[in-house]
């Protein structure tokens, strides 16, 4: 996410055993479970707030518009076991740094609040439709921001082109493999799009691979040696999670039209597991 990856499609997921049961213990969860309108759980997530020049990347890295806030209005529980991340028009008066802001949105993570150790994450997400929206589950080495990007590590476990719904993409971010990297493989429905109902997103890794799902079959798989074919391997180590919905950029291109907001993101689950080492 730090540094847009540029997928090409597929209807065919790669020959990867899909999950078994027993494999993992779960270890965290969240199941955004509480009214409508209450605010997400802070001993588990912090907000980024801004439009990236307080964290010293303008555009958060990929010229995006929007500008990250905590309010409810971009950012709330729904009352019915989902977490709302909505993107939406600015309202007057707030700067950016291209000039007037010309959207709102929310960005949360984990960070200084729990790492995924080597094992598996998943999220189960309703995916907003519309040209110029970026929605995205990803994962930052938990070194970040003491080591920077790409050292640190990403794994984008899910990005999505708003304009493109059936479609979704997976790619690995380090040292020698970053923005335009060859670590990237994107996945289409059969049928239908990411925007018509909820989907799980996963990943699964540990020093010698890593392995991407959608609805729990592997689409994509990256090897540790064939990372350090272009530099070094950032999967052993922890992770931080990290949801939410950019608007405009690099990826999807600047909105074309403001009649797709406001544009919800659903967050059903997000859950963290530990190998079983017991099997």
């Amino acid at each position: 996410m730090l540094g847009a990856s540029f997928a090409c499609t597929s209807n065919t997921p790669s020959s990867v055993p899909t999950v078994s049961t027993g494999e993992w213990i779960e270890v965290w969860r969240d199941e955004f479970e509480g009214p409508a309108g209450a605010r997400i759980d802070t001993t588990k997530w912090r907000h980024d707030v801004s439009d990236g020049c307080a964290a010293g990347i303008c555009g958060w890295g990929n010229n995006e518009k929007e500008y990250y806030t905590d309010a409810g209005d971009n950012i709330a529980l729904d009352g019915s076991g989902h977490l709302m991340i909505v993107a939406r028009l600015a309202p007057p008066g707030m700067t950016c740094y291209y000039g007037p802001c010309r959207y709102t949105s929310a960005k949360v993570t984990t960070r200084g609040k729990m790492n995924a150790a080597p094992g598996r994450v998943e999220a189960r997400i309703k995916l907003p439709g519309g040209q110029g929206l970026w929605p995205a589950f990803w994962m930052l080495g938990s070194s970040f921001p003491a080591t920077p990007w790409p050292q640190c590590g990403e794994l984008d476990i899910l990005e999505n082109r708003g304009s493109a719904t059936a479609g979704m993409s997976s790619a690995v971010h380090g040292p020698g493999y970053s923005g335009n990297t060859p670590f990237v493989r994107g996945y289409v429905l059969a049928q239908g799009g990411f925007s018509d109902d909820f989907h799980t997103f996963g990943v699964e890794w540990d020093s010698a691979q890593v392995k991407f799902f959608v609805d729990n079959t592997a689409h994509y798989a990256v090897t540790r040696s064939q990372l350090e074919l272009y530099g070094k391997s950032v999967l052993d180590q922890p992770f931080f999670l990290i949801l939410n919905l950019a608007v405009g950029g690099n990826f999807d291109g600047d909105p074309r039209s403001d009649a797709i907001f406001p544009a919800t993101m659903l967050v059903d689950y997000v859950r963290v597991y530990k190998p079983n080492r017991t099997r």
